[in-house]
């Protein structure tokens, strides 16, 4: 078929299939999450039906839908009407956001802060919005790198800031229970729009005030 031709499926999105989440209601994940657990007990050489693993499918698949709860999320909802008209050209600065994320390459959690500053242009959001941000991003299967732009790059859309900043801390279990197994590893990752990428001054200010959060233990 030509490209002039063709059309896209019913059942995608540009260009994309649509996710499960779109067509599986929550009784349906329970049981594929379910099925998949007791599989891997099983290819670990125990029972899953013995006393102490018998419901451990079922807790975890629940489990695992509460952790990624970003999936089945709404960001719009996120947000609500929490966006207010303010007139005010300073930065603001929300430090020490505490995460849980789950590592999309081995199924392990990540986990640390996140610190948030933009300044408005025109628009102000809701205090307890960026932290409620923060955790719709890490409520799905993540790397750090991404989680940091997503945070940013949302921040940007709603509000459209004269500039952001997202500073990411975290350790991940996979680095300490597997592999080179080094504990208390920290990975910072950082994201920077508009004038705080551009003005090293402002860059500075943020980073200081970062700073002195490193002195805060997780």
């Amino acid at each position: 078929m030509s490209k002039g031709n063709s059309k896209e499926p019913e059942n995608t999105v540009d260009g994309k299939e649509k996710g499960i989440q779109e067509t599986l209601s929550l009784e349906q994940r329970v049981e594929i999450i379910k099925k998949s657990v007791e599989n891997i007990i099983y290819a670990l050489g125990d029972d899953p039906k013995r006393e102490g693993l018998v419901k451990t499918p079922q807790r975890y698949a629940k489990a695992i839908l509460e952790i990624l709860w970003g999936y089945f999320a709404d960001p719009d909802d996120v947000i609500g009407d929490a966006i207010f008209e303010q007139d005010y050209s300073g930065i603001v600065i929300v430090r020490h956001i505490k995460f849980f994320s789950m590592c999309e390459h081995h199924l392990l959690p990540f986990f640390g802060n996140c610190s948030i500053a933009y300044i408005p242009d025109g628009k102000i959001i809701g205090l307890s919005k960026l932290p409620r941000v923060v955790k719709f991003f890490a409520g799905r299967l993540q790397v750090q790198e991404r989680l940091t732009e997503d945070i940013g790059k949302f921040i940007e859309n709603v509000l459209k800031p004269r500039g952001v900043a997202v500073y990411v801390s975290a350790y991940h279990l996979c680095l300490a229970m597997r592999g080179v197994k080094k504990e208390g590893v920290k990975m910072d990752t950082v994201f920077f729009s508009g004038k705080f990428q551009n003005d090293d001054n402002l860059k500075n200010f943020f980073l200081k005030q970062i700073r002195e959060d490193r002195k805060i233990e997780i």
